[in-house]
Parts: structure tokens; sequence; C-alpha cells
């Protein structure tokens, strides 16, 4: 399962001036999980991804789940579990606020700014992956573009709610899947390693009901050493 350091989620949230954060300063002292950390500035993703729409997603969706989970984890057995575990064993709503969390970490994680030295220094941002991921990519898919091609096709075509996911299998196989919801490829003994966001709070003040254009451009902003270090956990 991929890893991505969640014993008790006690990361200190970006400087934003949300509603929320007073909460989540609480929950910190009180040890409970909390939001994670963006770890670029709620700008940065622009024009890919709005600072309005981090504001928004990150801000208050993502917020609300970390909040509603830590309510739901009062005098539950789960209590004190790390996020995967929970994500396993738990059913309800612990289980879709954990899934969302979850699902979350992994898609912020995955980004790296527009604008960036390296960028504008050459013009040649890495913009695909290299090493075993990419033979991995052209074995399973056929070539790079290939993949793209089918990642965005499941995730324009997810009715309501999701995610679309690549993964690996127990084998080291690739495989693209839709998860509705709150769901999370862990839960069929996958290995998560990148994921686009459908549900609408993720691109409805960019791209308003233009789901496939916001699933193109996501790949500008794609950090693949974070997804590589993924496959190789």
């Amino acid at each position: 399962m991929v890893q991505v350091d969640m014993q008790r989620h006690l990361w200190v949230p970006y400087s934003f001036e949300y509603e929320s954060h007073d909460l989540i300063k609480m929950y910190r002292d009180m040890g409970k999980f909390e939001l994670m950390a963006l770890p670029y500035a709620p700008e940065a993703l622009e024009p890919v991804i709005s600072k309005e729409t981090i504001a928004f997603h990150h801000g208050k969706h993502l917020a609300t789940y970390v909040n509603n989970l830590n309510g739901l984890l009062e005098g539950s057995p789960l209590a004190g579990l790390p996020l995967e575990e929970i994500v396993l064993k738990a059913d309800g709503g612990i289980l879709n606020n954990a899934g969302q969390i979850l699902n979350h970490e992994l898609y912020f994680g995955q980004f790296l700014p527009c604008k960036r030295p390296e960028v504008e220094r050459s013009g040649n941002p890495k913009s695909a992956p290299t090493g075993k991921l990419a033979e991995a990519i052209v074995r399973d898919f056929g070539s790079f573009e290939a993949f793209k091609e089918e990642f965005q096709k499941k995730g324009a075509t997810l009715f309501g709610s999701g995610w679309v996911w690549l993964s690996a299998d127990k084998d080291g196989k690739l495989v693209i899947t839709q998860e509705t919801n709150a769901a999370n490829p862990i839960q069929k003994g996958l290995k998560p390693l990148l994921t686009f966001d459908v549900w609408e709070h993720a691109y409805y003040l960019d791209y308003q009901n233009r789901r496939p254009d916001h699933l193109a451009a996501l790949w500008q902003i794609v950090n693949w050493e974070v997804i590589e270090s993924r496959l190789s956990k």
C-alpha cells in the first residue's frame, strides 16, 4: 500500500485565513486528525487550478471531512488507527470521510507549481514519467499518450462524483479504475499512484461543466517524481 505518513496526521495547515483554521488548530492540540499542509502556495497551480478553487476545495471541503471524521471517531473502536486502516475497516460515514481524506491527500500531494524555475529556464518541464514508471506505462498501455487518453476518458465518463486512478496491482501491473464517491483503490488490494478528482467542487469554479478540459489541464502540474516514488514503495 502507498504510504502517506498517516499515523496521526499531525500537520500544520498552510497559512490560509480559513474559517476552519481555529478548529483545525484545536484538533492539533488534541492529537486528532488534521488538515494536511499543502506543499505549495494557494495560487501556485494557476491557471490550471485557481486560488479560489484551492480555498474551497482544500480549505473548506477537505477541512470538513477532517472535522467530520474526528467527530465520528469519538468512542469508536476505530479511533487511533492509521487512516488507511480505517478506510479498509470502516463503513458508513466514517468510511466516507476517511476515504475522502485519503483521496485528497494523495491528490493535493501530487502537484507542482505551474511556474517553476526549471520550466522558466528551459521551457521544458518534466511532463512525462521516466524510469520504471515510464516502462510500466508503455508495457501496460502501449504508450504514454495512450495511457493519458484512457485515463482522461475514464475520468470524463465516470457518472456522478468520484475519482479516476492509476494504481498498481500486487504483481506490479498498472490499472486504471473509476472509484465512485469516497472509494479508494486500496479497498481492491491496489496501490494508488495518481488520481484526478472529478467531484464538481474540484473544478466547477474554473471549468464549469467542462470536466474533460479540467482533466486535460491537470497533466501540466503532475509531479511525476511523487508518482514514481509511490510506485517504488
